[in-house]
């Protein structure tokens, strides 16, 4: 490699290959490897608090020696845990859209293109779960709820910009439409009117007579595994996105008890005939309650002198609900167990929120309350909150002989880790875009565990319920512009930022999960709020459809010392069609002007600090024959890796006077010859002045 000097004095990277490699497939074909990938299932549940499963709190709710209060019951998901691993995460985002952006991008709401409450805005038009799975050698499915595909209000499916089929899903069924998820008997429509679902691009409702989507779903899904199971290539590993609806908003009711038996001949059948589709698809929509909860009673906390007060109507559907998906779960396990497929088989069970107090009922119902069941768990807060109870998840890993038995894994972790952990498992390393780490090594016990980047941002107007439940000073809070970072055992939490210069609310979540204690107020953390807003400052990248108080803030330096002049450069091999990050840096060298000879490697990573002269606006540059993509801290700042066709990408940010740390990715095109990279930063209204020429690297 040569660092030289061009026109108009753009740092330029030049590139000489050596002629005698052939970078036409430089990308191991998936399929050429040992097939011993394993198939992956990742459940999304639509406003399933982490109170609302047996095993993390509805069991010990049960068994406290209290008052009769009431419960649910999980029973399968309880054994699901205790056969697999419980996982103490996060959502991306308190809400379902930008939430479910996050999953699929692998992204934080830092970096994902849909945030706050854009639904139905088309998911970004790059990595997805579904492409990357599909370039490692996988055959995909998304089944149910979508609410990404862009311009809702088309009608010709095919024009959706964003149809799952188009973000590398090989098929999809389901709700397309964000609102149409909020009613569960789709021709029917009883509560909010007939919606649409969609088998491909194909609208199927008119065949849906008497479908409870969460059994159309989970039918859906054995279908699916039941015919991969049977085609010739069978060997090859299916991925599945299976995004249901409940228990979000309707609290309908299905037509009829779970049938009989699970797995292959019993539970949930898909029969396919116009009018029936699945075998509960007869007897009355919105009719059947659990026996569970037909006659439950409880104790008033309210009227100490009442005993066995029967429940109100709307928990009793709640729970008859929770229940369902209970049965739904394991109808699934047991499929996998009967095929002979488990133990090759990672299923991710989790949710997209916290719960939610939305639910549309039949007249005269009480309103919903998710505090009738502590559906937040040990917490305060709940949808659109970022207190810990409308960000928490339910979250359970089960792959037999994998995972072992009844792990409780309480590293702290966020839902955009799951595709790293999901091409980990598929033996590749994700894009150096996401913003996730694999959790597969504490899952497995295998490898050395890497932290999680917790970070949430959101805006809500309005104020947070005045629940008795929670600590009265989470009671009525403005919520507007709301930010959540955990490190370690530390949760900081903003809400109704103002500017960049708001203090944190700090808790010790170990101690105090309910976050009542506010350290802040009680200790001098003047350093770690500094740290906090810093880091609140580099690992985002602003918004216009979703803006923020501290956007244009500046951004800091790192404080840093005992820098040389240069570049530590790594040369790797990346065998992804995707720039990933190197995973030995043996090699690493500082280096200011170099020649790479006769490398038989195709990326590099060039890793320094650019010294910021003042404080100000400084435009970054960049543009390559290959591939590209530059961080800034933890900001991912320019991408020219997905469909980059070779043109000039550019940001702007404000930048404090200092240090700041940026990691460039190159990746060698497919053609032979000399490549540049041309790689700028320069002060507004200096544009003959690249700073890119004082990098400092590390000793």
């Amino acid at each position: 490699m040569i660092f030289k000097k061009a026109k108009y004095k753009i740092f330029v990277i030049t590139l000489l290959l050596a002629q005698n490699i052939s970078f036409a497939k430089i990308i191991k074909d998936a399929d050429a490897k040992p097939k011993t990938k394993p198939n992956v299932i990742f459940i999304l549940l639509d406003d399933l608090g982490v109170g609302d499963v047996g095993v993390f709190f509805q069991d010990q709710r049960r068994l406290a020696n209290q008052r009769n209060r009431p419960f649910t019951i999980t029973p399968y998901l309880d054994e699901m845990a205790k056969k697999g691993a419980t996982l103490e995460q996060y959502c991306a985002a308190p809400v379902c859209a930008p939430s479910r952006s996050s999953i699929l991008l692998g992204q934080s709401q830092g970096h994902a293109n849909v945030r706050d409450n854009q639904f139905d805005k088309a998911l970004a038009n790059n990595y997805t779960l579904g492409n990357v799975m599909q370039m490692a050698g996988y055959t995909t499915t998304a089944i149910g709820k979508w609410g990404l595909q862009g311009n809702g209000k088309i009608k010709d499916a095919t024009e959706w910009p964003a149809h799952p089929l188009k973000r590398g899903f090989d098929e999809y069924m389901g709700y397309i439409r964000h609102g149409d998820g909020h009613e569960h008997y789709p021709k029917e429509g009883i509560y909010t009117g007939k919606k649409e679902v969609y088998d491909g691009y194909k609208e199927i409702s008119n065949d849906l007579d008497k479908c409870y989507t969460g059994d159309l779903f989970t039918a859906a899904a054995k279908k699916y595994i039941v015919k991969h199971s049977q085609r010739n290539d069978k060997a090859k590993p299916f991925f599945m996105y299976l995004a249901y609806d409940t228990p979000h908003a309707v609290l309908e009711l299905p037509t009829q008890a779970y049938p009989k038996g699970f797995g292959l001949k019993g539970g949930l059948q898909w029969t396919g005939k116009a009018g029936k589709i699945i075998n509960t698809a007869n007897g009355t929509p919105d009719s059947w309650m659990d026996t569970e909860y037909a006659n439950a009673t409880y104790d008033d906390d309210n009227n100490p002198l009442t005993s066995e007060v029967p429940w109100p109507d709307t928990y009793k559907r709640y729970a008859t609900i929770t229940k369902r998906i209970d049965n739904q779960v394991h109808d699934i396990l047991m499929l996998l167990k009967d095929l002979k497929i488990d133990k090759n088989t990672l299923v991710i069970f989790t949710s997209d929120n916290g719960p939610s107090r939305e639910s549309y009922l039949p007249k005269n119902h009480v309103e919903y309350n998710p505090t009738f069941f502590g559906s937040s768990g040990l917490y305060d807060g709940i949808k659109r909150d970022v207190w810990e109870g409308g960000v928490r998840m339910p979250t359970i890993a089960y792959w037999p002989t994998h995972i072992k038995s009844k792990m409780v894994i309480d590293k702290p972790s966020i839902s955009y880790d799951w595709m790293a952990t999901f091409l980990d498992v598929a033996g590749l390393s994700s894009p150096v875009r996401s913003d996730g780490i694999s959790l597969l090594p504490l899952l497995t016990g295998k490898g050395k565990q890497k932290d999680s980047q917790i970070y949430i941002e959101y805006f809500e107007n309005g104020k947070t319920p005045n629940y008795e439940a929670f600590d009265v000073s989470h009671r009525n809070r403005v919520r507007k512009q709301m930010q959540m970072i955990r490190l370690g055992d530390t949760v900081a939490v903003r809400y109704n930022i103002q500017s960049a210069a708001d203090d944190f609310e700090i808790y010790n979540i170990r101690k105090d999960p309910k976050q009542i204690v506010n350290l802040a107020k009680i200790q001098n953390l003047s350093r770690l709020q500094s740290n906090l807003k810093a880091r609140a400052l580099q690992m985002r990248l602003a918004d216009s459809g979703a803006k923020r108080p501290y956007d244009n803030a500046l951004i800091p330096a790192d404080n840093v010392d005992g820098l040389i002049k240069g570049l530590r450069e790594t040369v790797y091999q990346n065998e992804t069609s995707w720039i990933s990050a190197p995973t030995n840096f043996s090699n690493a060298i500082v280096v200011n002007n170099i020649r790479l000879e006769n490398s038989n490697q195709n990326a590099v990573l060039f890793d320094a600090y650019v010294l910021i002269p003042e404080d100000g606006t400084y435009t970054f540059g960049l543009q390559t024959t290959g591939k590209a993509f530059l961080r800034l801290h933890d900001i991912a700042l320019i991408d020219e890796d997905f469909n980059y066709q070779a043109e000039q990408k550019s940001e702007i940010l404000n930048l404090a006077k200092g240090y700041h740390h940026f990691k460039l990715y190159y990746k060698k095109g497919v053609k032979k010859g000399d490549e540049v990279l041309h790689f700028t930063c320069f002060k507004q209204g200096e544009q003959n002045v690249d700073l890119m020429k004082n990098t400092y690297a590390n000793k």
